[in-house]
């Protein structure tokens, strides 16, 4: 039972809430013991917050789950748990990490919390159905989340370049795309059996998305790294150099949509593809460098 409560939250897409980390890094930051505690506390509310959308989710698409070649196999719809029981554990994850976050890192956290929140709720109650709206529920979430990050802090609010939220959304609103392309390419004739919302899609225009999504992605962090602000800001123009880190993983996940037939689940791509990995490493310690060793 225990087991089944943990993996409807799915543990594997917490890595998508390791964007509240973005503002304790890029304000330099990172190495003040409060700050990072406080943000360490926020990741983990929004992993909390985020498994109960996915629990209401699974709740909800139960019946499409059931027919899904592979999430045929979630709790709900493998019979590990009822649906009665996925509701009241929804609404224990909900209340007690909205609750926790008003009371712990201040209103200002709780009502970003909340707003993604809400987001993700209109989103499982019928916004996902709304084509490109159901992308664009998705890359705001992520910018909500970023923003949640600056609230964070114990002391003073940090700062978050606008580039690089507008980068955040970008970046984003790709692998929410890509997530579409790899569901249709996938699931083929079925799927719009599982998620109808695809019968609005097809691959040529979804090409045709990212494509767009992907030149504003590597502009707004290459603005970003040279915009006067953030030179003043960080006190260096070294950011600059981070920009192949951006690229090279952008063109690496594109690869591996069109030659591996990927794309479908992000997460799994993160935790598994090794080369892209690497590169995200590299960029994390280019990036440690230069704002907290070579200033």
């Amino acid at each position: 039972m225990v087991g089944a409560l943990i993996k409807l939250m799915r543990p594997r897409q917490w890595t998508k809430n390791l964007i509240v980390f973005v503002a304790v890094i890029f304000s330099g930051r990172a190495l003040v013991v409060a700050d990072a505690v406080h943000s360490i506390l926020a990741f983990a509310l929004f992993c909390i917050l985020a498994g109960s959308v996915y629990v209401l989710n699974d709740v909800m698409d139960a019946a499409n789950d059931a027919r899904h070649p592979e999430k045929k196999g979630r709790p709900i719809p493998a019979g590990e748990i009822s649906r009665g029981a996925a509701a009241a554990w929804f609404v224990v994850l909900a209340g007690a990490s909205l609750a926790a976050s008003f009371w712990f890192l201040g209103w200002k956290f709780g009502v970003c919390a909340g707003a993604y929140f809400i987001i993700n709720l209109g989103y499982s109650l019928g916004l996902k159905n709304v084509v490109i709206l159901d992308c664009v529920f998705i890359a705001t979430g992520f910018v909500i989340r970023a923003i949640a990050g600056i609230y964070a802090f114990l002391t003073t609010p940090g700062h978050i370049s606008e580039w690089l939220l507008i980068c955040t959304f970008f970046l984003a609103l790709f692998l929410a795309f890509s997530k579409r392309r790899g569901e249709i390419t996938d699931l083929t004739e079925g799927a719009t059996q599982y998620r109808p919302i695809l019968a609005a899609y097809s691959p040529k225009l979804i090409d045709e998305m990212i494509a767009v999504v992907t030149a504003s992605t590597v502009m707004s962090y290459s603005l970003y790294t040279i915009w006067p602000g953030t030179v003043a800001r960080l006190g260096t123009t070294k950011m600059i150099y981070t920009i192949p880190f951006v690229v090279y993983g952008i063109l690496r996940y594109l690869y591996l949509i069109h030659k591996e037939g990927k794309g479908a689940s992000p997460s799994s791509i993160l935790l598994t593809d090794r080369p892209l990995q690497i590169n995200i490493g590299f960029y994390v310690v280019a990036v440690f460098l230069i704002l907290y060793v070579l200033k």
